[in-house]
């Protein structure tokens, strides 16, 4: 894609999913990337096999809820590489609730993640990038555009980043910040994150919530993470140069239906 080859990169929640498959990607366009999550292993087994192949990429330990982290984290990358151009807030959970049984502490969980770790991430990011300017991605999720029953408190917490991104666009964009702040709102994807919840789900309850989203997918499958980290290049990549405040739904046609 357009003007990534040069770009410093950051993205959390690295290790699996999503997150693994957009650091693969920005790789293979030639950008320098900086890998974080808490899962270490998986992370190293990540950059082992980037680097084998030539790839600039390095993993980092990082808890995202960490508001002290933060500014160290994106210094460091500045310290090492001269500049950081785009940052991916990709770190998040999914906890199985509905209103009625959601506990208090699986919804303050989920916030700290979901929502408090891209406040962070963003407000980092905006320091390190106002002068030279980037690019800030935010996952958020098509939970953040539709009521999911079983889901109360990813609901929420998806319809903050949706809203944070907004605000966070418009901000840069009047304090004249070269920074372009967006969401990329998956669907239904082949990731850990979707199989462990509703792994957590009653076995028969579980099977009916698949078959649920499957007839409700119009295109009839899960997306792979590949198809949800190309459309984040884009908004990285300076192909999305006149795009702020914009959230891209990518569901295979589940919100339209």
């Amino acid at each position: 894609m357009k003007g990534l080859s040069d770009k410093v990169v950051v993205v959390t929640g690295a290790a699996r999913g999503i997150g693994r498959a957009t650091v693969t990607a920005f790789v293979r366009e030639g950008a320098t990337v900086v890998a974080t999550d808490i899962l270490d292993d998986e992370l190293a087994d990540l950059v082992a096999q980037l680097q084998q192949d030539g790839g600039k990429v390095t993993g980092v330990r990082q808890d995202v809820t960490d508001a002290a982290a933060w500014p160290r984290l994106l210094g460091d990358v500045v310290a090492q590489h001269g500049h950081v151009d785009v940052l991916i807030n990709n770190a998040g959970i999914a906890i199985i609730g509905n209103i009625e049984d959601q506990t208090i502490e699986e919804w303050q969980r989920t916030s700290k993640v979901n929502v408090e770790s891209v406040f962070l991430g963003t407000q980092a990011a905006i320091s390190a990038m106002k002068v030279r300017g980037g690019a800030i991605v935010n996952v958020a999720s098509i939970a953040g555009n539709v009521g999911e029953p079983h889901l109360a408190a990813y609901n929420a917490s998806k319809g903050a980043v949706k809203l944070l991104t907004i605000n966070a666009a418009l901000h840069c964009a009047r304090a004249g910040y070269p920074i372009r702040v967006n969401s990329v709102h998956p669907g239904y994807t082949d990731t850990p994150l979707v199989s462990n919840a509703i792994g957590t789900m009653p076995e028969e309850e579980g099977g009916k919530f698949t078959a649920d989203i499957l007839a409700h997918i119009p295109v009839g499958r899960l997306a792979t993470p590949e198809e949800i980290a190309e459309p984040i290049l884009f908004f990285a990549s300076d192909s999305a140069s006149y795009m702020t405040g914009s959230a891209l739904i990518v569901d295979g046609g589940y919100t339209a239906a």
